[in-house]
């Protein structure tokens, strides 16, 4: 009996890192300078990643050996491997990647450039004339990896009348607005005066829609 419960505590432990492992994915971006054609890795992730690739095919000829595991940061491209385009030849190629979260002190630290990615939801930030808040939200939200869309309610005629419209059966005529109007993924917000208030509001808005 003890033997048996032994065998199922050593197997239950072996087991428990892989059902809370999270696995993830990068992209693989081609970009071609004369003779050369570099894979570069697009994380799009919050997480650092180890990435190696395998590149197999016709037409192009790549440094020999095992691949080496590059470290991509997060929100990031790493170039991971160049190949050289065979002169009269277009490299043909498939490729296997090897993504980990385990990262490793022995991996190849390359240049990177940093990316925006898509947030959660999407964010619009309406600016109406003499706001008194829309720089302190903008300006820590331009220090995340989140794209968002901003508009200059005078200067965009369209952006105007589609407001003008919400607003026609508000308490709250347009024009005595002078805090940012914030949409997240199509709801719209006048009380989030803050970026803390508004990131706080965007991953609420997540939660909600992940349960339904």
């Amino acid at each position: 009996m003890y033997k048996n419960l032994l065998t199922c505590l050593f197997a239950l432990l072996l087991t428990t890192p892989i059902l809370f492992a999270q696995e993830y994915t990068v992209e693989i971006e081609e970009e071609q300078k004369a003779n050369r054609l570099f894979l570069n890795a697009v994380n799009k992730n919050l997480v650092d990643l180890d990435v190696a690739i395998k590149v197999e095919g016709t037409g192009f000829r790549q440094r020999k050996g095992i691949p080496r595991k590059v470290r991509v940061p997060a929100t990031s491209k790493v170039n991971l491997i160049s190949l050289i385009v065979e002169r009269g030849q277009q490299a043909m190629y498939t490729y296997t990647l090897d993504v980990t979260d385990s990262l490793s002190r022995r991996v190849i630290r390359k240049e990177f450039e940093k990316i925006k990615i898509d947030p959660k939801l999407p964010i619009t930030i309406y600016i109406p004339e003499n706001c008194t808040n829309c720089d302190s939200i903008i300006a820590p939200l331009n220090e995340t990896p989140y794209k968002y869309k901003a508009y200059k309610i005078s200067e965009d005629e369209n952006v105007k009348n589609q407001l003008e419209r919400a607003f026609a059966n508000s308490s709250r005529p347009l024009e005595t607005i002078d805090t940012a109007i914030i949409t997240l993924g199509g709801s719209m917000y006048l009380y989030l005066t803050t970026f803390e208030e508004m990131m706080a509001k965007l991953n609420e808005e997540d939660e909600e829609k992940t349960e339904e």
